[in-house]
């Protein structure tokens, strides 16, 4: 025995290596690994990893690690229990930097590992992804390694130890850079576990075990075929189907069976972070706790393999389960029963993975198969009902005694599942009274979400039946068209709209429009140059008159330039807004009916450049004017939108003009129109582009706006609610609102 590759050796292969291949094509190799010898077999020495090793040194002997200065290896020495002298020779991190620093300075292309999962894992601590080294200080820190190591034998584990980072001393030798010393003063320590549940001379007794229950349908009918049988079982419950089906929980234990802890909802615990599985956790064992009066020491995660954890997944959560005092009960026989195989495939899958035992002679692997894994709910479990009654019979023909878990834990049920004390009592009734009522919570929001979704898809249906209708009806009595061309005002209010107001104004001066069109042009108190400009650019347009005003708001200017507006026919336009040539034209026809006192026009996005607008674009085509043209066929639209929208001055006047006192100024009147016996219209064919927010801010904000004044509407309103005066504004317009 000596050392397994020494810094002097590497650097003369290294060597070697480079006048036979080109330095910049040549990738060295670093050996990560150990050997073991001993003199009671002189031939040929063990082969350990790095974390083996370090097992060794934190083993019944712990060895103390030397690090020789002449090989620039590290070694132990000890002798064991029977006697027995060895020497282990290793290949750790500083090792491997000193050999990729000497291949760094040949001018190596790079270096290779071997083995991978075998090195030291301080040694990727020192290694940049370009494959330079960082200084000998970054080896201190030694991670945990990278797998779970087990003692005992068996399927119940419990956690004893978890990963702890190791800790060593390095010196480096200021000429060469090579780390000339080292010293280990914390070993590292992995994952721990404990195995125990398995014994030779009790090696034919099997325990049945039902996860993912209690299930009304199903765990009925299992708990009748192992009563039938003589059997007791035990059951990992979920806290949801336990808080559904408590009596059923209580039949369970009353039953001689065992119960354990499934957590609350079957997540996958690895993935949903250490504080909400220690909820789940909690949860079920507080409920089950309230149900029977009993703890229960017995868990088994969600989606949990088998009884040899070794990934994250897996042992995650073990190790909360372990810090909670759970046993974790694992698994080596499994039915394969949630994927819903016939009865027989079932039985005979059980059967197969208990032949492979011998006993008393089988290793680990092949002899701990005492536990079966079943279920009781989370699906059809049919096929499952049908082969318990003959898997018991099989297994007890080949000689397997049918027990519970406790017994090859080696405790009592009673100790399985201890009684509350009676101080408890009250608590217990506490957490009882307090899961009703999460029960009852959940589900009415059940309830009240089915409701919402059948609600809301016979809304579609309904408002899509009477779109289609009045879209017939439409073309049905188009007819010959009604010349009808009043004189129009257009009220246009603007604050700070310096940079689109021309263009607005533009589009209504491009009107082919018969009447008299008259623009007003209502400044809100801007702070920029609306007014400056509106008044340059149409000082010799007569049909244009520009109006200044202190800031009010929308509704304010609004009701200003229904003031100063000469025609009966008022439209309301928003600064931002631009309308197609023919417009104003067909916004004023529905008004040639003198029932009609208000027309909502079709308003479409214009700014269409990003995903935000392009959605809302969609939208105002499938939702908004989607259900104008339905509620048009019924006579109850809500909202002349205030971007489109033609007004009979004469009855707005009469309504009090625009209110003030909501956020919804446009919905606020058409509300008042209509419970004044008016009829509102919607002209398709009207179209505007008016400019949606183009970021997801503004559309809240918009929205925002939208919603609270439609709610401020509604409750301003509310008097309308299924009033038969108002026919179906009451009965249909206002509860569609809400």
């Amino acid at each position: 025995p000596g050392p397994i590759a020494s810094q002097r050796f590497y650097v003369r292969e290294a060597r070697r290596f480079t006048r036979l291949v080109d330095p910049d094509r040549l990738i060295l190799m670093v050996g990560t690994y150990g050997y073991d010898w001993n003199d009671a077999d002189r031939s040929q020495a063990e082969q350990n990893t790095f974390q083996e090793t370090m097992r060794t040194a934190r083993g019944p002997m712990q060895p103390r690690p030397t690090f020789d200065p002449v090989s620039l290896n590290p070694f132990m020495t000890w002798t064991s229990a029977d006697s027995t002298d060895h020497v282990l020779w290793y290949l750790d991190g500083v090792s491997a930097y000193n050999q990729m620093r000497a291949g760094l300075a040949l001018g190596v292309a790079g270096h290779a590992i071997w083995r991978l999962g075998s090195e030291d894992p301080s040694l990727w601590n020192a290694i940049t992804r370009e494959g330079k080294l960082l200084p000998p200080d970054t080896l201190r820190h030694i991670p945990a390694g990278y797998d779970a190591e087990f003692e005992g034998t068996g399927e119940i584990l419990q956690i004893t130890s978890y990963p702890t980072a190791g800790r060593r001393t390095v010196r480096n030798d200021p000429v060469s850079g090579y780390v000339n010393a080292e010293a280990l003063t914390r070993v590292p320590v992995p994952y721990v576990v404990a195995r125990t549940g398995w014994q030779p001379a009790h090696a034919h007794r099997v325990a049945l075990t039902f996860d993912d229950g209690p299930d009304a349908r199903w765990t009925p009918r299992i708990l009748d075929t192992l009563r039938s049988r003589g059997v007791k079982a035990t059951f990992f419950v979920v806290g949801q189907n336990v808080d559904t089906h408590q009596r059923l929980l209580q039949r369970i234990f009353r039953e001689g069976h065992e119960i354990g802890n499934h957590t609350y909802t079957h997540p996958n615990l690895a993935l949903t972070g250490e504080r909400r599985a220690g909820y789940e956790i909690d949860a079920t064992a507080s409920l089950v706790e309230a149900v029977l009066t009993r703890r229960v020491a017995f868990f088994r995660p969600p989606y949990f393999g088998d009884a040899e954890p070794t990934t994250a997944d897996e042992l995650v959560p073990v190790g909360i389960a372990s810090r909670r005092n759970y046993w974790t009960i694992g698994l080596h026989v499994d039915s394969d029963d949630w994927r819903e195989p016939p009865a027989d495939s079932i039985v005979a899958t059980v059967l197969r993975q208990r032949a492979t035992i011998r006993v008393p002679t089988g290793t680990v692997q092949d002899s701990a198969r005492n536990i079966v894994l079943l279920h009781d709910a989370g699906g059809d479990r049919t096929e499952t009902v049908a082969a318990l009654g003959p898997l018991i019979d099989s297994l007890r023909a080949r000689g397997d005694t049918l027990v519970l878990v406790s017994e090859l834990a080696g405790i009592t049920r009673d100790d399985a599942m201890p009684p509350l004390p009676p101080s408890s009592e009250i608590m217990r009734l506490v957490r009882r009274a307090g899961f009703l009522a999460l029960g009852l919570g959940e589900t009415a929001l059940f309830w009240i979400f089915t409701l919402a979704v059948v609600l809301g898809v016979a809304r579609l249906l309904l408002i899509g039946a009477l779109a289609i209708v009045q879209r017939v009806r439409q073309h049905r009595d188009r007819g010959e068209p009604v010349v009808f061309t009043p004189g129009v005002s257009v009220v246009v209010p603007a604050f700070n709209e310096e940079k689109v107001i021309v263009r607005t104004i533009a589009s209504l001066l491009n009107q082919v429009y018969a009447g008299a069109l008259e623009i007003v042009v209502v400044d809100d108190g801007s702070t920029d140059d609306t007014v400056d400009i509106c008044e340059e650019a149409y000082r010799d347009h007569a049909s244009v008159t520009v109006f200044r005003k202190p800031n009010g708001g929308k509704a304010s200017a609004l009701n200003h330039g229904i003031a100063q507006a000469h025609h009966d026919i008022v439209i309301g336009l928003d600064a931002d807004t631009v309308f197609a040539t023919d417009a104003v034209a067909q916004l004023v026809q529905p008004l040639s009916d003198e029932r009609i006192a208000a027309v909502a026009g079709n308003a479409k996005v214009g700014n269409r450049i990003n995903l935000v607008t392009r959605w809302q674009a969609l939208e105002y085509v499938t939702s908004q004017n989607f259900d104008r043209r339905a509620f048009s066929l019924l006579d109850c639209i809500t909202v002349v939108p205030g971007a489109v929208g033609a007004w009979r001055r004469s009855a707005v006047v009469a309504a009090g003009g625009f209110k003030e006192d909501t956020l919804a100024e446009d919905q606020d009147l058409t509300l008042a129109l209509r419970r004044a016996g008016w009829s509102v219209a919607f002209a398709d064919e009207a179209i505007a582009y008016t400019e949606a927010p183009d970021t997801l801010r503004g559309l809240a904000k918009q929205r925002f706006r939208w919603s609270f004044g439609t709610l401020q509407c509604t409750w301003k309103h509310r008097d309308v609610f299924f009033r038969r005066r108002y026919g179906s504004l009451g009965w249909v317009a206002m509860p569609n609102v809400l």
